[in-house]
Formats: structure tokens, sequence, C-alpha cells
């Protein structure tokens, strides 16, 4: 069983920023797709976010929605997932997720939420207008 911890929700007002931290268990990570999704209110699916492809050197790939202002990258030396999230938005509202998959990658989009293996309890990010 893999366990991840994300911290460092909260609330901020329109246009400012935060990061959200993901703990990794100490395994190899390196060949797993790690990611970040979220769910928001009245929105049926959880959405893809942000996603590092396994043994991809650091490739990435962003939601069309949050492409240039969300940042998301690995610390080795800490083993965390993180995401820098910039010019917030209130639609960006919601309860984000740190997820992790072995070996491959589904991907972003629509019902890749449910390939994820593993997911962290969330951490709810509010953001006022």
């Amino acid at each position: 069983q893999v366990h991840l911890v994300e911290s460092g929700g909260g609330s901020v007002q329109s246009g400012g920023s935060l990061e959200l931290s993901c703990k990794l268990p100490g395994f190899t990570y390196k060949q797993y797709c790690l990611g970040w999704f979220r769910e928001r209110e009245g929105v049926a699916k959880r959405e893809g976010v942000a996603m590092i492809y396994a043994g991809s050197n650091g490739r990435t790939a962003y939601a069309g929605a949050v492409k240039g202002r969300f940042t998301i990258s690995q610390d080795d030396d800490k083993n965390t997932l993180n995401l820098k999230m910039t010019s917030l938005k209130p639609e960006d509202t919601g309860m984000y997720y740190c997820v992790a998959n072995p070996k491959s990658c589904p991907g972003l989009g629509t019902g890749a939420a449910a390939l994820f293996e593993y997911w962290g309890q969330g951490t709810q990010v509010t953001v006022s207008s």
C-alpha cells in the first residue's frame, strides 16, 4: 500500500498563490507516474490538473485550464511532489489530491482518475473573489 499525504492547502484571494506538497513514501517512485487531480463543487468527475511522466526526466503535462499558472515538480531530497499555483481564480476552488500509478501514465483526460491506483486524502484550496 502506498500512502500519500498532501499539505499546503488553504484560503487565498483571487490572483494569489499557494503551493501544495505531497509526501511520497521511500519507494522507487521514479518508476511511478505522479500527479495532481482536483474535485470541484458542481463538477461531476475528478479532473486531472498536472502530471509528471514516470522515468521521463521530468516531462510534464497540464490541463488546459491551469497551463501557464500551475507548475508541478519533484523534490528528490525531500521525497515530495509539489504543485505551485499562481494567479489563482475562484474556479480553482476544490479538493486537490496527490496521485500515483506504477509504471504507466493514464493521462489527465476524462476517465483518467479511475486509472490512478494510489490517492492521498486531499487538501482543500479555496479562492475567494
